[in-house]
């Protein structure tokens, strides 16, 4: 029987940083500036960089992130999560299954992308973390082959498992509340994010519109 999964504490906004989807800006800039926003949680995404310079991009984001407390969930890929002491991994459908990635992560953090009811429950039962569910309003940053889940199907799953949910796709400054009244306990933001012209101001506006919420 898989062990039962910890109570991770998520913050409500999840940031995803991708070296592609930057605005031609530098990764580390782009850091720097989530960090100053006050970006808690940082999912590391590259999918398209080889894995030496992903490592390479990892470990040089490494001193930046745990000095401001902030953990980093890498994206896929286990070896590389391990290879820069990352906090956690974020795994998709395809990707190494949980239980295997679970005897290699030990107790650090494992999230699993969900896209439906059933995969979410399977998600919790195999000792997941906390979930990714979406895409939420679709999204033009990941092929994701699925439809726009939408916020009923979100409180579907809110009400069919107990640990976190990271709502994700096509969520944005102008929508966020919706998804966090609708179960999500944080919400992934990529482009409304990266896209921005002042990267820290916009963090700091969509944490303000949760703590309006408290």
């Amino acid at each position: 029987m898989p062990t039962l999964p910890r109570r991770v504490e998520l913050p409500p906004l999840y940031a995803i940083l991708d070296p592609e989807q930057t605005q031609g800006r530098a990764a580390e800039t782009v850091l720097l500036e989530l960090l100053k926003g006050g970006i808690q949680w940082l999912q590391l995404r590259a999918k398209a960089m080889p894995p030496r310079d992903f490592v390479q991009l990892a470990r040089g984001m490494h001193g930046l992130t745990h000095s401001s407390g902030c953990r980093v969930i890498v994206n896929d890929r286990v070896d590389i999560a391990l290879a820069c002491a990352a906090d956690g991994v974020h795994l998709g459908q395809e990707d190494l299954p949980l239980r295997a990635a679970r005897k290699l992560m030990g107790d650090r953090i494992i999230g699993i992308s969900t896209h439906d009811v059933e995969q979410a429950k399977e998600a919790e039962a195999g000792g997941a973390d906390y979930i990714g569910f979406g895409p939420m309003f679709g999204t033009a940053t990941k092929e994701t082959g699925y439809s726009a889940r939408g916020l009923q199907m979100l409180r579907q799953v809110r009400e069919a498992v107990s640990i976190p949910i990271v709502a994700i796709g096509g969520i944005t400054e102008a929508n966020v509340n919706e998804v966090w009244q609708a179960g999500a306990d944080s919400a992934a933001i990529i482009s409304d994010l990266l896209g921005a012209d002042d990267i820290s101001d916009k963090v700091k506006r969509i944490l303000t519109l949760r703590q309006e919420r408290i």
